[in-house]
């Protein structure tokens, strides 16, 4: 048994220590908003955060998880969670919405470290977070817009 704690919830997995994080959460859990993009941690659909930081949940496994891990669906109660998904709708950032759940994942994990980040620093931070519809004009102007909410 591999015991996490995910979206503040205990949880024991009775799974292979080498499952990825993604697989563990999407099909043994059923928590389904964090995206396979392209399982070699590369685009960043798969972005969940382990003791606050992103991970790039589609090659990090189970076994190695030290600390509580929050998914797209655990942000919903989270102060900067909350402010980066209003910003997203006031902006409409999200075309096919694909790769949304770990770009906001992102987004919520640089606001949490920097509270007015520039825009290079907003650049570096998404940088591992790639959007096939192109609105990274949009999603640097919602990560200022929840800043701005935030301040």
């Amino acid at each position: 048994m591999i015991n996490l704690t995910v979206n503040g919830r205990a949880v024991a997995l009775d799974a292979e220590p080498d499952m990825p994080l993604l697989w563990a959460v999407r099909e043994e859990l059923q928590l389904t908003g964090t995206k396979f993009g392209c399982g070699a941690a590369q685009c960043g659909a798969c972005t969940m955060h382990v003791a606050g930081a992103p991970v790039r949940s589609c090659l990090t496994p189970i076994s190695s998880v030290q600390g509580p891990v929050t998914t797209i669906e655990g942000i919903a109660n989270d102060k900067v969670g909350q402010a980066v998904q209003a910003a997203w709708v006031a902006h409409d950032v999200a075309q096919c919405g694909y790769c949304q759940s770990g770009q906001v994942m992102s987004a919520v994990a640089l606001l949490k470290g920097n509270k007015k980040p520039s825009d290079a620093q907003i650049d570096e931070a998404m940088a591992g977070n790639l959007c096939r519809c192109g609105t990274y004009h949009r999603i640097r102007a919602a990560i200022h817009a929840a800043a701005a909410q935030l301040a």
